[in-house]
């Protein structure tokens, strides 16, 4: 599964997932200097149970460190996340 980073806005970024035209996964932020916010989580019912938000989480982590980037949790999905694991300690705000 390949996620590709979007540009939506000025200063609102995207890792999604798009199948034929159709976007079926998708986690954004906002980025606020040297921090992401992380805004939302998508994923579609056809792709639900195969672990797809995570493995956003972990694309965009991955991206925040690669950059000397911060999360802030602000989508359910993220807050959540952070909570049930340390996982994510480096990068959290």
């Amino acid at each position: 599964m390949e996620f590709q980073l979007q540009q939506l806005a000025e200063n609102k970024l995207a890792f999604v997932y798009e199948q034929g035209g159709e976007r079926l996964a998708e986690i954004t932020w906002q980025q606020k200097g040297q921090v992401m916010v992380m805004d939302h989580t998508y994923v579609s019912d056809k792709l639900r149970g195969q672990g797809v938000a995570k493995k956003l989480l972990e694309y965009a982590a991955a991206y925040a460190r690669g950059n000397g980037y911060k999360m802030e949790a602000v989508c359910s999905y993220v807050v959540a996340a952070f909570e049930k694991s340390n996982a994510y300690d480096d990068v959290k705000q």
